[in-house]
């Protein structure tokens, strides 16, 4: 009887050390000594995630980790994507994120105002993205932050970026103020990227839009600076003052040259812009000039632009800039 009890205290002691093992392989730190990133492909089966992660250094036993998953998982289905494995998470921290589709967050960013040279550019930067594609049409992109997965084609992420455009487009002109200067969808966005790129000052867009909307009706060239710049370097920085020869220079695009607006945009405007232009400010202003302080001033008369032309000037002597 002494024996047999010795057996069964024995296997009870081998019983607890193993349920204690599977416990730790389980819910313990995991072998991951720095952070992952681990693929699962789309349709992937358990089995098949199961050994991407161990080819990763994820977890330590694809077997093991299907035959957990069974015996301590709630049986939800995994989800395909890119997931960042913190280190030393455990098998079971790491199935809870297959199941729940915490995958890594990329993003392409798309400041207002950017110009579709640059988007291009930081389109071929993104890490995981596959494939080429040409430059966006101008215009042609709404300003965000997209998200995308690694193996999604840059094409992918371009025709979601001109959707988010087309439809917001669509809604905002479908809201539009009666009796603005633009009057097609397109003009308003050509519109728009004179205004995103006059202004950075939310405060301001409205009445810069109203400027050039009064500009418009009358006939009067817009002479937006930004316009001029455009077709020398199509959006990235001029690096440098405007030549005057560049102000003459008739290239369907120079507001100095030719009155109206561009024959195409400048940019691809964010929604305050478009909005600013679809709902310009009750103003009569034709001109406005910087204040020294990162916005501008505004008039309805040349005499009294020209005055705050002066200001202006004063201004930049101080600073040691004329």
């Amino acid at each position: 009887m002494r024996k047999v009890g010795c057996i069964g205290l024995l296997l009870g002691l081998i019983g607890i050390a193993v349920f204690a093992w599977v416990a730790h392989d389980w819910a313990g730190s995991g072998p991951a000594d720095k952070p992952l990133a681990v693929v699962v492909p789309e349709g992937a089966s358990l089995a098949r995630a199961a050994n991407e992660l161990q080819k990763a250094g994820a977890i330590r036993s694809a077997s093991r980790f299907r035959l957990y998953a069974r015996l301590f998982g709630d049986g939800g289905a995994i989800k395909a994507g890119e997931y960042a494995i913190p280190e030393q998470a455990s098998a079971s921290d790491v199935l809870a994120l297959l199941q729940e589709g915490k995958v890594r967050q990329r993003l392409v960013p798309v400041p207002e105002g950017y110009p579709s040279v640059l988007v291009h550019d930081a389109l071929m930067r993104a890490d995981g993205l596959t494939g080429d594609v040409p430059v966006p049409a101008e215009g042609s992109v709404l300003p965000d932050s997209y998200a995308y997965q690694k193996g999604d084609t840059r094409a992918s992420v371009v025709a979601r970026m001109q959707k988010a455009m087309k439809d917001y487009l669509a809604k905002a002109w479908s809201n539009r103020k009666p009796g603005i200067a633009v009057k097609t969808p397109q003009e308003a966005i050509i519109l728009a990227s004179i205004v995103e790129k006059e202004t950075g000052k939310p405060s301001e867009r409205r009445t810069v839009a109203a400027v050039y909307g009064n500009r418009l009706r009358i006939g009067m060239p817009l002479q937006a600076d930004p316009t001029v710049i455009y077709p020398i370097t199509k959006g990235r920085p001029l690096g440098r003052r405007i030549l005057r020869s560049e102000l003459h220079a008739k290239n369907g695009y120079n507001t100095y040259a030719s009155p109206g607006l561009p024959v195409g945009p400048i940019a691809n405007p964010g929604r305050a812009s478009i909005d600013a232009v679809l709902d310009p400010a009750d103003s009569k202003a034709l001109y406005f000039v910087a204040d020294g302080s990162g916005g501008h001033v505004f008039a309805d008369t040349l005499a009294e632009h020209n005055a705050n032309v002066q200001k202006w000037y004063a201004i930049r002597r101080q600073r040691g800039e004329m």
